[in-house]
């Protein structure tokens, strides 16, 4: 996949296939739009996804990283990351539709939500892309909201969720889990001396945290990095926040991985989270932390056991059947 920043400066060689809007998140309703617009390469078009954001300092879902590695398998060949800058924000509606999507980037396919809105003030929206796909030359399709119960699935949703530390609805609604990715960092290795050794991480400052505690968590480790090989998931334990019965400073990721003892240091690993346990708290010493960290190891021992026993039960009743 090929990364752009910004939209002014460059133009399509070959006819493409577009989404665009915010992408916070990548959920469940903006796969839906990604798969439309992947599904034309069939036709020969290059698939393209535009992001637009208008405030770059909001803490959000997914940091930089994280999308583009999301993006790649899910089979984007290109990604424009477009600053809210005065030269798009004040570009009138029909304009950017004409210079940018069709002029610049040739699309001959747009796939956006039926709420989508851009260009000047917000007032270009779909009855304008489809008054003029006729005369431009493209084919524009309109793609309703994936909902899920009554509401539909969206980043603020998504926010919500996170922000109660409901790891089971976020990852409903995302259709992935939870993650948070970073470069393994030497700790003090308080955790080693108690014979928990454990990974830590600082997460980017952009993203978005769920809160303080302890989660059953699923941590990807590095490996090939060929197209379609599957890397290492070993599951275990993170505290998220600030370690305050040994008074840490700064909000870390610090996660103790089951039946594992190589040396991480230095590389980049993903930590994605299943399910909270209990909050971030103080003990009155070290040997009283220790003893907490034994019961969370057994909560999330417990917690991936029963979901391997739900899902390998099935397959056998299934077989059985």
């Amino acid at each position: 996949m090929k990364y752009i920043e910004g939209l002014m400066d460059y133009t399509m060689d070959r006819d493409t296939a577009v989404t665009l809007g915010k992408f916070d998140g990548l959920h469940r309703g903006h796969q839906k739009l990604l798969r439309r617009v992947s599904e034309k390469k069939q036709e020969g078009l290059a698939s393209v996804v535009i992001t637009i954001w208008p405030d770059p300092k909001a803490k959000a879902l997914l940091t930089k990283g994280e999308k583009k590695e999301l993006l790649r398998s899910m089979g984007m060949d290109w990604w424009m990351d477009c600053p809210f800058l005065p030269q798009i924000s004040g570009m009138e509606a029909e304009t950017f539709v004409r210079e940018v999507l069709v002029k610049r980037l040739r699309a001959k396919y747009i796939a956006v939500g039926s709420d989508f809105r851009f260009g000047y003030q917000r007032k270009g929206d779909c009855r304008l892309l489809a008054a003029l796909q006729k005369e431009l030359g493209y084919q524009l399709d309109v793609v309703e909201k994936e909902r899920l119960g009554d509401r539909d699935v969206s980043s603020s949703y998504i926010k919500e969720a996170l922000e109660k530390g409901d790891m089971r609805l976020v990852n409903d609604l995302l259709g992935y889990p939870y993650m948070v990715q970073g470069e393994v960092l030497h700790g003090r290795h308080i955790g080693r001396t108690l014979g928990i050794p454990t990974t830590n991480l600082i997460p980017s400052v952009g993203k978005l945290l769920p809160p303080n505690g302890v989660y059953a968590t699923k941590t990807i480790l590095p490996g090939e990095q060929t197209e379609g090989a599957d890397r290492q998931a070993v599951c275990g334990v993170t505290n998220v926040g600030y370690k305050p019965t040994v008074g840490e400073y700064f909000r870390g990721v610090e996660t103790y991985l089951f039946d594992f003892d190589k040396d991480l240091y230095g590389q980049m690993i993903e930590v994605q989270f299943f399910a909270f346990e209990r909050p971030e708290q103080k003990f009155a010493d070290i040997e009283e932390l220790k003893e907490q960290m034994q019961r969370d190891i057994v909560f999330g021992r417990n917690y991936f056991r029963d979901r391997a026993e739900k899902l390998f039960g099935a397959a056998r009743k299934n077989l059985v059947d």
